[in-house]
């Protein structure tokens, strides 16, 4: 019997959790699920007999090195700054671990150990990063089995709202930790472009943007990711002249969410106190310079150039010009600003969501001329708990865990998946499960 232990059980672990408990009598596993909220661990593990829910709070060090020691393969949902600990734990104790995450520092650091005791420690395994990882590297190895030279790759990934559920101006709905969302691009971004390393700080990145269409579905804003330069390693591109890795969001969404990057209402560093006497009006009020004339006009004097009336729209429908209250005590600009979109960017009972990927290839055959091929993959989720995020983050995850438990690959130390005995078997469930990525040359 293999005791897996799944700490975390938030959004993202519906699909994880189910295709573990649905597979565990197959092959005689137990499923624990922890969780500080020992109701949402509950809920998620429901009856099933193979399934138990814990309170667990990873910052208590002794209980958690005692579930752990119990455990045969752990898999932190928890996010990405807490995986350190757990970690560590397991490589001390020579226990397996997965999760969807960025191989960090810490992790790094734990490959030689994980690997004198024969541990994995898989990362990178959800959607972006994980399925990107998987359906790239299947390409780049035919193109290459081919005799091919691939000069260019671009690949963007955004978690949207499904169309027939987008009712904002925004185009956009939580589907994911919003925290994350309202971070994203904190930091430099870097990327190659036709062989010269290109940098976008932070205060860039929303007006240094790309268009990309997709058959079906229109136009989309892509930012670049923090780092793109890491992964041409990672996917034998060596000699590549143009590597981009990219986030998507709706057409118009980037130029109004720089307007919240250029006022500071992003900043996580300092705390406001007594935050709820405010309303979001007086808040902006306080980013803004002083002058004359009401908020609005004041905002529009202070963004310039790039004002107009959409994202006048967008700013309308978050009341920022309402006096609405600001509901917490005491918070970051980051934190009071996440408040607000919690709540006007909520997934309501029947919305759905949709998740957007797509790989852009530039390669030469031997005799040809320049070959351009796009991959691209769109799932639409079921509801605003199966959500087509918590089905590309949790079942990649969940499946490449019991491949690896299975035998179907034996791999330790750290890893991700970019070798084919991990996304060959990967990508085939996946497509099993209706998530496919349609290929489409280029002229």
């Amino acid at each position: 019997m293999v005791k897996i232990l799944i700490i975390g059980a938030g959004r993202s672990t519906v699909s994880l959790i189910d295709y573990l408990l649905i597979n565990s009598s197959v092959h005689d596993w137990k499923i624990t699920v922890a969780d500080v909220d020992i109701k949402l661990a509950q809920e998620k593990v429901g009856n099933h007999q193979n399934g138990k829910a814990i309170s667990f709070d990873i910052k208590n060090e002794e209980k958690r090195r005692l579930v752990i020691i119990e455990h045969d393969l752990v898999i932190s949902m928890l996010p990405a700054f807490m995986h350190g600990d757990v970690a560590r734990d397991c490589v001390e104790f020579g226990k397996h671990l997965a999760t969807a995450s960025y191989v960090s520092a810490d992790m790094k650091a734990l490959d030689n150990e994980a690997k004198k005791k024969n541990i994995i420690l898989l990362n990178e395994c959800g959607l972006d990063p994980g399925i990107d990882h998987a359906s790239a590297m299947k390409l780049i190895d035919e193109i290459k089995q081919e005799g091919g030279d691939i000069i260019s790759f671009k690949s963007y990934c955004g978690g949207l709202v499904a169309p027939e559920s987008n009712d904002n101006p925004w185009g956009y709905k939580f589907s994911w930790n919003p925290r994350n969302v309202v971070l994203a691009g904190q930091g430099t971004a870097q990327y190659l472009d036709e062989g010269t390393l290109k940098f976008i700080p932070y205060n860039r990145l929303f007006t240094q943007t790309d268009v990309i269409e997709m058959d079906d579905y229109g136009k989309f804003d892509a930012y670049a990711n923090r780092d793109s330069i890491s992964y041409i390693e990672s996917y034998g591109l060596e000699n590549i002249k143009t590597m981009v890795r990219g986030t998507l969001r709706q057409h118009g969404y980037c130029k109004a969410w720089n307007v919240f990057v250029k006022l500071g209402l992003t900043d996580d560093s300092s705390k406001i106190s007594n935050a709820n006497d405010l309303t979001y009006t007086s808040l902006l009020s306080s980013f803004l310079p002083s002058g004359k004339g009401n908020l609005k006009d004041r905002l529009k004097e202070f963004i310039g150039a790039g004002w107009d009336a959409e994202i006048e729209k967008q700013m309308d429908y978050l009341e920022l010009f309402s006096d609405k209250k600001i509901e917490i005590a005491e918070g970051t600009p980051a934190q009071l600003l996440q408040a607000l979109l919690e709540e006007k960017w909520k997934l309501k009972p029947n919305d759905k969501d949709m998740i957007v990927m797509q790989h852009q290839f530039e390669y030469i055959l031997p005799g040809k001329n320049i070959q351009k091929l796009n991959s691209s993959l769109v799932v639409i989720g079921k509801d605003e708990n199966h959500t087509g995020m918590a089905l590309t983050v949790g079942l990649p995850l969940a499946i490449t865990v019991k491949n690896f438990l299975t035998k179907q690959f034996n791999l330790s130390g750290v890893q991700i998946p970019t070798k084919k005995e991990i996304y060959l078997p990967l990508l085939k469930e996946l497509e099993e499960n209706k998530i496919i990525f349609t290929e489409k040359a280029i002229a």
